[in-house]
């Protein structure tokens, strides 16, 4: 009897230990802050619903990563190698941008920042408001002018020479309505007289 009740006493210490305040806290901070990201600025500029799940929940799990290496001596240099191991890994696929990956490694900062900082919480939610502000601003159109990029498949093979590039653009301006200043040749099927082409166009 005695040794059940010190093992639910021994359970309820470690759930309060782990369950406590300041997790709570800063649990609730990243989720805040990894929703106004992902949600308030890259779901409503992009819409692309595929990228909620995957953004919120590497969020989500460096968050429990990084807060788990708090008690180690390896909290600061463990945390900087999950930077590392995702800037190598970078998602290997053909459909992710540099913006979809710039997105990634912010998600990732917003946890580790909010996992492993020691500072206050009131610290803590600046630095990630701080973050958050800097990548509005920067997508707002109020500094630079926001670049989107879109694949398409073109059928007229001659236009895509290099001394044909202006030609090329204004005949997809014309087609598609779109501001295009810029295109780049992906891949040529001469057997179906067609190329894929990345256009990057200014909203």
């Amino acid at each position: 009897m005695s040794v059940l009740l010190q093992s639910e006493f021994i359970s309820k210490n470690t759930l309060d230990h782990i369950i406590n305040p300041e997790f709570c806290i800063r649990f609730l901070i990243n989720v805040c802050a990894g929703s106004l990201l992902v949600g308030g600025i890259h779901y409503r500029l992009y819409k692309k619903k595929e990228y909620l799940f995957t953004y919120l929940m590497m969020n989500t799990v460096i968050f429990f990563i990084a807060y788990s290496l708090q008690k180690s001596d390896l909290t600061m240099g463990a945390s900087f190698g999950l930077f590392a191991v995702f800037s190598m890994m970078r998602y290997r696929t053909e459909d992710i941008t540099q913006k979809d990956m710039t997105y990634l490694f912010i998600v990732i900062a917003l946890g580790v920042i909010t996992g492993v900082n020691h500072s206050s919480w009131l610290e803590i939610c600046f630095y990630d408001l701080l973050i958050i502000g800097v990548t509005w601003l920067l997508e707002g159109n109020f500094i630079i002018r926001r670049e989107m990029t879109q694949n398409i498949q073109f059928e007229n093979v001659d236009l895509i020479k290099p001394q044909k590039r202006e030609e090329l653009i204004a005949e997809l301006n014309e087609r598609m309505g779109l501001n295009i200043h810029r295109v780049v040749i992906s891949r040529i099927d001469y057997l179906k007289d067609s190329a894929m082409i990345k256009i990057f166009y200014y909203e």
